[in-house]
């Protein structure tokens, strides 16, 4: 897995590539986690994520309800398939806010 974090149009943009899985999810939760610590709304780029299992979506859950705890914005974009289904199978597609495109997020 690798990830890079930017700052754009006053959100911080969180991109994620390759497989978010038991070995790499401590790594993505911590800068997720970074990333709300910021008070900034967070987005989070999946565009490059093939496969994420389920302590992948534990991390974007746990963001997620620090996020919404401090009153911050916190969206998933550009979801693939894959995890998409995942999301789905979960029903977490319907917790978590899902824009089709990191300038729709924006």
């Amino acid at each position: 897995m690798e990830h890079s974090v930017r700052e754009e149009g006053g959100a911080l943009v969180a991109s994620f590539s390759g497989e978010i899985d038991l070995e790499h999810s401590p790594a993505a939760r911590q800068v997720l986690l970074d990333c709300v610590g910021q008070g900034k709304k967070v987005l989070v780029d999946l565009s490059g994520v093939g496969y994420i299992d389920s302590s992948g979506v534990a991390s974007l859950v746990e963001a997620f309800q620090r996020a919404k705890k401090g009153g911050l914005e916190f969206a998933l974009v550009a979801v693939n398939d894959g995890p998409r289904r995942v999301l789905e199978l979960a029903r977490l597609d319907k917790v978590f806010t899902i824009h089709d495109t990191l300038v729709d997020g924006l």
